[in-house]
This record gives structure tokens, C-alpha cells and sequence, in this order.
């Protein structure tokens, strides 16, 4: 059995991989001016996700998802590890310490969500019948969303949950029907979601995270305290204008220079993008989002099989929601959820993790180009 598939250079996608590695920079460029000690890791990080890109772009993603299960256990594994053993910041309880090593397993657990269920759904959905396979595929994630949810880490929850949602749309195992109603049902349900967890003495959640929606919801009352981040990150935006400071600006006017900024290498790395490289580069990392987005969910159209179709759109829709639900944090759209932004912000769990998505999106695109170019030598 021949593991690696047969490669051909006019196979790959070299379109998505520069747009990857272009917003990475991006991100690596920002760090460097956040962070300049974080930088060199970043880059390390980076090296790291594209030998595992490439490696992954190799081999049949069909022999890969044999492990389907394996996958699954692992990520169910390692989140338990993070309630029993995990290291604490910031109010959360988050990150394996192994060596001079920090692993967030919440990170990882996307792609390992997405393996399985790309192998699980081509494997029994056509076989049982769809309310029962529906709910089957619900108590599934279960388990690892409950986990992520009590580190606690109420954005990566959500943002599991969304992935598994698009999934199961997309593979026609919800309808259209059912999610227009859970939208129509959705706007009440989190306005009442809304006004219960900011009452005084709410057990819905931690005080830190009702503090970040009180602060969303009024802001100039927490002007020098919560709300201070997202203010001072909407005013670095603002004063960067079309073409912005310059990198690593030595402005004294500069909010990332004068320490207003805080977390300003991870979730709020958009500001420092917005304050240095203006508008234009502000422009640049989300119309490189969307772009990287729609060419993946093309990938997913053209795939041979169901699991190619999972991956990449769920990789799609990974990063385009992912990306601009930071972008919104960033711009007081959306309260403060400490989710980073794909590629560009610091963290290598995420950046390894999303190279590792990236490789399979290129093996389902280099053999769906491999299938074409076949049928047009045929």
C-alpha cells in the first residue's frame, strides 16, 4: 500500500498557499513590533506549520482519517489533562505546561474536531437514518465542547460549535429550514441570554466574563478599567488613517508605544496592524481573510468525496467566522472574547494547528486537480 500519493508540482495550490503565507507575515511583521522578543518564535512557529503543511499536502488524506478515532480520544484526552493538571492565566485554566513547552489542547482541538467528523460522517451518514445519525453526531461533541467550556473558554466553545454547525449544514444533515429557525429563534434567546448574566449575582458565568459584556454593552462606564482595551485599540485604528504610522513607529502619539494596548501580540493584534499600517493594511488582512475563506469553500465544491468537502469548508469557515469575530472584538463590535486572529496573532498551538488544517485543504485541492487534469488527458 502505497502511503504518499503521487505528486505533481501543476497539482498544488499555490494560490492559497501565498495568500496564507502572506497574512502570516503580516502577522509576523506586527508581532515584531508588539512583541520583538515573541518574534522569533512566531517565526520558528511558522517554520514549524509549513514543514507540517507540506508533509500533510503529501499523503492521501484518505490514509490519514483512518485514524478518525484516535483523533477523537486524543483531543478528549488532552482537554481533560488541561481541567486536571492545566496552567492558569488570566482567570482561565488553559494551557498544558510540558517542559519550557505551552500547549493550548483548545486550539488543537478544531482540526482534530474536523478530522473526525470528516471521516465519521463519510463513513455512516448514508447508513443510519438521519435523526438518529444527527443525534449521534450532537453527543459527540459534547464532550469536548463541555471541556473547553469549563477551562472556561467561552469564545473556542462557540467557535467549535459554529464549525460543527457548518459541517452538519453543509453535509445535508441539518436543513436550511432548521437553521433559519434556530436563527429566528437565536435573536431572542441571546437577548434574554444578555440581560441574565449582567444581573447582580448571575451563576451563568465567571465574573471576568460578565465584566466583558457589561464593558461591551457600556462602555464609557468602563472607560479606565475593561472597556479601556477595546477603546484605546478603536482609537490606535483610527489614528493610523490610510497609510498609518510606520512600522515600529517611534511616535510618541504611538498607544502601542505608550503601553494602552494591552494583549497587543494576540487578540488585540488588529489594532496594532490598523495604528502602523493604516487603512491599507488594515484593508490587506481582511480582504486576505475573505479571499482565503472563498477559495477554500471553492475546494470544498470541487472535492472528490464527502470528507475532502469537510475540510475545507469547515477550514473555511474557521477562519473567515474566527477572523472576523476578532476583527469585531477589536472594533467594540463584539464584546471582548479572547479569540486570536487567524495567522496573524501569536500563539503556535493556533498557528500550527491552522498550518496543519491548511495542508489537508491542499491535498483535497491537489487531488481534485489531479482528477480533472486526468479527465481532460482521458
Amino acid at each position: 500500500m502505497r502511503f504518499f500519493r503521487t505528486f505533481s508540482i501543476r497539482y498544488f495550490d499555490f494560490l492559497l498557499a501565498f495568500m496564507i503565507l502572506g497574512l502570516n507575515l503580516i502577522g509576523i511583521a506586527a508581532i515584531g513590533s508588539a512583541a520583538p522578543d515573541l518574534q522569533v518564535r512566531q517565526i520558528e512557529g511558522m517554520i514549524m506549520g509549513i514543514v507540517i503543511m507540506l508533509m500533510v499536502s503529501l499523503i492521501d488524506y484518505n490514509k490519514l482519517l483512518r485514524l478518525y478515532w484516535v483523533y477523537y480520544i486524543v483531543n478528549i484526552l488532552l482537554l481533560a489533562l488541561v481541567i486536571a493538571v492545566g496552567s492558569t492565566g488570566g482567570g482561565a485554566q488553559r494551557w498544558i505546561q510540558i517542559g519550557g513547552i505551552t500547549f493550548q489542547p483548545s486550539e488543537a482541538a478544531k482540526i482534530l474536531l474536523i478530522l473526525f467528523y470528516a471521516k465519521f460522517i463519510m463513513k455512516y451518514k448514508a447508513s443510519i437514518r438521519p435523526f438518529v445519525f444527527f443525534a449521534i453526531c450532537v453527543l459527540l461533541v459534547i464532550p469536548p465542547a463541555v471541556l473547553i467550556f469549563e477551562e472556561p473558554d467561552l469564545s473556542t466553545t462557540i467557535m467549535v460549535m459554529v464549525i460543527f454547525a457548518s459541517i452538519l449544514f453543509i453535509e445535508g444533515v441539518i436543513s436550511y429550514k432548521l437553521v433559519i429557525a434556530v436563527f429566528v429563534l437565536a435573536v431572542p434567546a441571546v437577548i434574554v441570554f444578555i440581560n441574565l448574566v449582567i444581573q447582580e449575582g448571575q451563576t451563568i458565568l465567571d465574573d471576568y466574563q460578565q465584566g466583558r459584556i457589561l464593558a461591551w454593552l457600556h462602555p464609557e462606564q468602563y472607560s479606565n478599567s475593561t472597556a479601556m482595551q477595546t477603546m484605546n485599540s478603536i482609537i490606535a485604528i483610527g489614528s493610523g488613517m490610510l497609510t498609518g504610522k510606520g512600522y515600529n513607529t517611534n511616535e510618541i502619539s504611538s498607544l502601542l508605544n505608550s503601553g494602552y494596548i494591552s494583549q497587543s501580540q494576540t487578540d488585540f493584534i488588529f489594532a496594532v496592524i490598523g495604528e502602523e499600517f493604516g487603512f491599507i493594511g488594515a484593508s490587506a488582512v481582511v480582504i486576505l481573510i475573505a479571499l482565503i475563506s472563498v477559495r477554500l469553500f471553492l475546494i470544498a465544491r470541487e472535492a472528490k468525496d464527502t470528507a475532502g468537502a469537510v475540510i475545507a469548508s469547515s477550514m473555511g469557515v474557521w477562519i473567515g467566522f474566527q477572523g472576523y469575530m476578532n476583527i469585531g472584538v477589536v472594533t467594540g463590535v463584539l464584546p471582548n472574547t479572547g479569540i486570536p486572529l487567524p495567522f496573524v496573532s501569536y500563539g503556535l498551538t493556533s498557528l500550527v494547528s491552522l498550518y496543519l488544517g491548511i495542508g489537508f485543504a491542499l491535498n483535497v485541492s491537489a487531488q481534485n486537480r489531479n482528477k480533472q487534469l486526468r479527465s481532460q488527458d482521458s
